[in-house]
């Protein structure tokens, strides 16, 4: 909003008073004021967007309504009355939504919120054949399958990257994670116990400690030197 009709509505709030085009005096109003937003509007105002004094003359009872991905219970409810909604608008029957869609939409994490689903189902209304909306009907803008729609490979690989790691720590105690992330650490760094204290953003100290109890241990370790870390030598020879 300009910030000169911010002033404008500020002036309505305060003196119950409106300037008509073309008026010759100003005309009182009765009203009451609903406002919404999906802005920070605490921001806007620090960013100088929004007046301090109007955003004070609106915020009397502020109801924040999380989005529909932190709300899963109304999805289902929502995804109904949209069903019914648009059926009864386009003149098709009014069919359920299979338990295999149900789930579908449940899973999927709606980042345009309401409307997204509502843009989804009225979709689904018109793509839907036999007695049922299935899964076949909830598609994405694009056309395709909203249970089957392609990740992008960054995000994709990046996922199972971390599932592979995490299954790999998965029955390990925190002593043997800790041991072998110092002493691969220390591999890394060809024995550079100082380029590997830091890497680690333990103390030297610390790192000798460690190391002297593995070796007791009869746990082998990388000897002691001063060369550079892989990457540091090949950024060298390149």
């Amino acid at each position: 909003m300009d910030v000169r009709l911010q002033s404008k509505l500020l002036r309505a709030i305060q003196e119950r008073v409106i300037d008509r085009v073309g008026g010759t005096r100003p005309v009182p109003v009765d009203i009451r004021i609903i406002a919404t937003s999906n802005r920070n509007l605490a921001e806007a105002v620090r960013e100088g967007t929004f007046r301090e004094d109007l955003l004070f003359r609106l915020n009397v009872v502020n109801l924040k309504i999380p989005p529909l991905r932190d709300r899963p219970a109304d999805i289902l409810e929502l995804a109904q009355h949209f069903a019914k909604k648009y059926a009864e608008a386009n003149g098709v029957p009014v069919r359920p939504i299979s338990a295999d869609a149900r789930r579908i939409l449940t899973a999927n994490r709606w980042q345009g919120n309401v409307r997204e689903l509502e843009n989804t189902i009225h979709r689904s209304v018109l793509m839907a054949q036999g007695d049922e909306i299935g899964p076949e009907a909830i598609l994405t803008p694009d056309g395709d399958r909203l249970d089957l729609a392609k990740t992008a490979p960054a995000v994709a690989h990046a996922t199972f990257a971390a599932e592979q790691v995490t299954r790999a720590l998965v029955g390990r105690t925190v002593a043997d994670v800790e041991r072998d992330l110092i002493l691969e650490t220390l591999k890394h760094c060809l024995g550079n116990r100082t380029h590997a204290a830091n890497i680690l953003g333990i103390s030297i100290r610390t790192l000798r400690n460690k190391l002297n109890e593995y070796a007791d241990g009869g746990i082998p370790i990388t000897p002691a030197g001063n060369g550079a870390p892989d990457y540091q030598r090949l950024a060298a020879a390149g």
